[in-house]
């Protein structure tokens, strides 16, 4: 009896792992990842797609031409003095993270995972080094996405060497606060040596994202420190293995460029089924309904979390809460000086020969004025009148 007992145990366990492996195999594939098993993309799909929100790609240039991406891509700024056009990627990092963002998949792409995102590119440097190109270009990145009006800023790289003169990005994220635009940065893959976030994602105000594997634990590469205030899927993610265009794989270690572009991509889906809401609220959801696996509230490696979007879209969790009151950097933004405003100009003496004379509407704004003394003038001389009056006519019916 054991001897049976035994082997159906085996022979059910081998039926079970020939029905699952091929579903788990056909799953995790380029053109579909874990993390769209884990976050119910296309579940997710049924209600918001990302319709409405712009994302800026401030990177090495994005290629239009690729299938999946277009029509999703919006005319952009060359920042690289090389006038080529942002749409010209030679090394293809730009196009990457803006496909993870928005590609549709067409032509056997990439599926990116908001997939009706427009994305404007910013190419601010000709490869995926970012640490080329100079501060002044990176504040001119910015600047350019701020004036174009976007929903949310993605930069996928960092810059060790502006530590110590990151003082007009701090200009560009405060701005960025003040126009109620989202701000995404990895944090930077030396988790395994120097270990320090850097700029952007080290400055207030910029949503520093760290990388995690599809087990849910941190990617050993991801930088960890306190300014890492969520995570995101950075191994196992779509990429091309040459040249763009050519065939798709999945990279192990995508990078916290990739863990980025997906908090992005979150952020948009969620703004997209409530566009009412604001940089603040749409974060707050992000934090309250990210993926923890213990007790506590956030962590040097994955901050508040994983990106859960389908949790705010699907299942309908996370409080919004108060409009202007942003969830992390309460203090720093409280503590910014809005934009000078031009003083107004001196008012005049009147001048009879230049201005008509003023009209009701005007005598009766004059008159609401609290500080002006014409309602007490009017006030007494109506008093003055009253008394006069009522005299008037006693005297006369005592005559």
């Amino acid at each position: 009896m054991i001897p049976t007992r035994r082997a159906l145990a085996i022979t059910l366990a081998l039926t079970a792992l020939l029905a699952t492996a091929p579903a788990a195999q056909a799953a995790d594939t380029p053109q579909h990842p874990w993390y769209f098993d884990t976050l119910r993309v296309e579940e997710m799909w049924e209600h918001a797609k990302g319709e409405g929100i712009t994302v800026a790609v401030i990177d090495s240039g994005v290629d239009s031409s690729l299938p999946e991406l277009e029509g999703r891509v919006l005319e952009g700024a060359d920042l690289t003095g090389r006038a080529e056009g942002a749409h010209v990627d030679t090394d293809g990092h730009g196009t990457h993270m803006a496909a993870l963002i928005a590609g549709t998949g067409d032509g056997n792409g990439i599926r990116g995972i908001a997939p009706g995102v427009k994305i404007l590119p910013v190419r601010i440097v000709e490869s995926g080094d970012f640490s080329i190109s100079g501060v002044a270009r990176w504040v001119e990145g910015i600047q350019y996405a701020i004036d174009s009006e976007v929903d949310t800023i993605n930069i996928s790289g960092t810059r060790e060497d502006i530590i110590g003169a990151a003082g007009p990005l701090s200009e560009m994220a405060e701005e960025a606060a003040r126009q109620g635009i989202l701000f995404f940065a990895s944090v930077g893959n030396e988790g395994e040596r120097a270990n320090t976030v850097q700029p952007p994602a080290s400055l207030d105000g910029v949503v520093g994202v760290g990388a995690v594997k599809s087990d849910g634990e941190r990617s050993s590469y991801s930088t960890s420190g306190a300014h890492v205030a969520i995570a995101a899927p950075g191994n196992g993610v779509p990429a091309y293995c040459g040249d763009l265009g050519g065939s798709l794989c999945l990279i192990e270690g995508g990078g916290t460029s990739a863990a980025a572009a997906l908090a992005s991509a979150s952020a948009a889906l969620i703004w997209s089924q409530h566009p009412d809401w604001t940089k603040n609220q749409v974060l707050r959801v992000m934090l309250n309904t990210a993926g923890r696996s213990d007790d506590q509230r956030r962590d040097d490696f994955t901050g508040y979390g994983i990106v859960r979007p389908d949790r705010v879209i699907i299942d309908g969790e996370g409080n919004p809460g108060d409009p202007d009151s942003p969830p992390i950097f309460r203090d720093w933004e409280a503590a910014l000086v809005p934009p000078a405003t031009p003083e107004p100009t001196p008012e005049t003496a009147p001048d009879d020969s230049a201005e008509p004379a003023p009209g009701p509407e005007a005598e009766a704004a004059a008159t609401s004025d609290d500080s002006s003394p014409l309602p007490w003038i009017l006030g007494g001389t109506a008093v003055v009148l009253l008394v006069g009056l009522t005299g008037w006519l006693l005297l006369r019916r005592r005559a």
